[in-house]
Order: structure tokens, then C-alpha cells, then sequence
């Protein structure tokens, strides 16, 4: 990697990006894998060429018979989460200094990130049309209206909210899919566990190359990625599908009842919230930082005392004991 610039004005994202760029063509290697070495859905699902196909959808279905209605939901909305991925690559696209070289390692990195969190998307929804308990066309419709409405999570085109906003997600992605992953094999669906245990593997790899990208720019602008994370977690870090919609409902008329159901099921909680927040705390050694502006200690000082805050507030959290009847999702 080249020297670290002792010219980069502070809150410079134009020169930060262009400094970071050879490390991420360095390093993207690190964070993902080649693509004959890597799991494709069809290793998962069963296989129409073979005579035993129908025997062995059969076995899916009986496996997915058991798996609790409010799984089956959250199974459903964290699909059409991953099913939305052309606006997450469309949005990428548009941060500052990203699309200035297509063969950049901005650019580079997006495609190839999209290409891993493709293949999630793709298994699930194979899974969930098999299975027989989905209401598909509700489904399908959901998925067109979530990248339809756009993505409004108060990044703007800004490189250092955007991957704090990424480091984030991902974490809570391979904590929901493991979760789901444990709560499967329980039910006694093997299948569906190990495909979500291999879909919450690859969410932990990007989480860490997001988090890699941020500890970088701490080193080169600390007091704006500072800022950045600070005006980020005082508005919220909202889920990719706050706009979740069924037919019929207006925009984000289902997401509540998603994240109820998540909530009931300790798949994803508030608790969970503030554990990320932690993780994010502990892995860019924010109480060590160097070189603050007034304004950027101000921000430390507000996110080391955020967790607790947010923990008192969780403990009152009160989830619907009942569950809500979705249109995906038939009986």
C-alpha cells in the first residue's frame, strides 16, 4: 500500500478514497473467494436431472412442514432482503469517488460483492418454491414493490456512512441468518440450516473487509469518519427492508410485523442492535483514537455512552405476543 498522505485535508472524502484505493485492490482477496471454489445454490437444491427429484422435493416439503409460521416469516422477509440486491449495487454505485474508474477497486470490490450476495438470494427463493407453504406470486409482488420504493437510509452518497451503514448490516445479516440457521436444524430442517448457515458465513467475511474499510479511513480522517458514524447511530441504523410491503399495503406496511416476528423468535432484537454497536466500538478502537477535533471528541464521547443508553431503552420493548397472518405465506 502506498505511503500514508501527510496532505490530506481533514474531511477530504475525494483523496481518502483515491488513498484507500490501492488497498482495496490488495486486499479484496482476503474478503472474498474465487468462484469455482465457492458454494452455488444448486449444491443445496434438489437436482431435476436426477430420477429422484421428486422424492427428494417431497423430503424438502415434509421438513418445511414443521418449522414454526413465524420462522417461515422471518425466512420470507430476509429473502426478499436478499432478492432486493440490485438496489444495494445501484446505491454502491453511487458513492462519492466509487464509479469514477470501472476497473477501480471501488468498483471491482462492488461487482464482486454483489456477485458473492447474489447466490443468497437466488437459494432461498429456490428453497422457499419448493417448499410448498408460499404463496408465491404475494411473494414475488413484495420483492418488485421493495425495489421498486428505493432505499432511503440517510447515507447520501457519502463513502464513510455508506460503510459504516455496510459494516452494520452485515453483522446483523449473519446474526439473523444464523439464527434462523439454529432454530431450522431444531425444527428438524436440515437443509434449509446448512443453507443458512452458509449464507450467514459469507455475510461475516464482508462484514469484516466493511469494517477493514472504515478502520483505514480512521487512520487518515478520524475526525469526520467520526462525525459520520456518530450522525449515523443518532439517526438509527435502519434495516434494507424498513420499506417491506405485502399487496395492497402502502410502503413499509408489513416491516414491523416482520421485525415482531424476528423479535419473538430472538432471531434479531434490540439487544442485538446494541451488541453491533458494541462490536463496532471494540473493533475500530474508538476510545483510542488519535488526532480528534473538538467536534470528533464530542462524537466519541457520545457513542462510548450510546450502548447503555440504548440498553435501558430495549429492556421496555414490548413485542406482540400474537402472530400476524401474512399473505406469503398459505394456512
Amino acid at each position: 500500500m502506498q505511503e500514508l498522505p501527510l496532505n490530506i485535508p481533514e474531511g477530504s472524502r475525494k483523496e481518502v478514497m483515491t488513498y484507500l484505493e490501492p488497498y482495496m485492490l490488495k486486499e479484496m482477496s482476503e474478503y472474498l473467494k474465487p468462484v469455482e471454489e465457492m458454494w452455488q445454490p444448486a449444491d443445496f437444491l434438489p437436482d431435476s436431472s436426477r430420477s429422484t427429484f421428486f422424492e427428494e422435493v417431497r423430503d424438502l416439503q415434509e421438513s418445511a412442514k414443521e418449522l414454526p409460521y413465524d420462522l417461515v416469516a422471518v425466512l420470507i422477509g430476509d429473502t426478499i432482503t436478499e432478492e432486493a440486491l440490485p438496489t444495494y449495487e445501484s446505491w454502491l454505485t453511487m458513492v462519492e469517488e466509487v464509479d469514477k474508474n470501472e476497473q477501480g477497486g471501488w468498483m471491482k470490490w462492488v461487482r464482486a460483492w454483489t456477485a458473492e450476495e447474489n447466490r443468497h438470494g437466488d437459494l432461498l427463493n429456490k428453497y422457499l418454491y419448493l417448499s410448498g407453504r408460499i404463496n408465491m406470486r404475494e411473494f414475488e409482488m413484495s420483492t418488485q414493490h421493495l425495489i421498486k420504493d428505493g432505499f432511503d437510509i440517510g447515507t447520501g452518497a457519502d463513502p464513510y456512512r455508506n460503510f459504516i451503514y455496510t459494516s452494520f448490516q452485515e453483522i446483523a445479516t449473519n446474526v439473523s441468518h444464523r439464527r434462523v440457521a439454529g432454530i431450522s436444524k431444531k425444527s428438524g430442517d436440515k437443509l434449509l440450516a446448512k443453507m443458512c448457515g452458509v449464507i450467514a458465513a459469507d455475510e461475516a467475511r464482508h462484514a469484516k473487509a466493511y469494517m477493514s474499510f472504515i478502520s483505514k479511513a480512521f487512520e487518515v480522517d478520524p475526525s469526520e469518519v467520526m462525525l459520520a458514524f456518530e450522525d449515523m447511530m443518532r439517526k438509527k441504523i435502519v434495516m434494507p427492508a424498513h420499506f417491506l410491503r405485502q399487496s395492497g399495503e402502502a410502503k413499509g406496511g408489513s416491516f414491523a410485523h416482520f421485525s415482531d416476528a424476528a423479535q419473538r423468535l430472538n432471531v434479531y432484537t434490540a439487544i442485538d442492535y446494541v451488541d453491533i454497536l458494541k462490536e463496532l466500538i471494540a473493533d475500530w478502537k474508538i476510545d483510542q483514537v488519535s488526532g480528534l477535533n473538538e467536534q470528533g471528541e464530542k462524537a466519541r464521547d457520545y457513542l462510548m455512552k450510546l450502548p447503555d443508553r440504548l440498553l435501558r431503552l430495549a429492556d421496555r420493548i414490548k413485542v406482540p405476543e400474537l402472530e400476524y397472518k401474512f399473505k406469503w405465506i398459505y394456512g
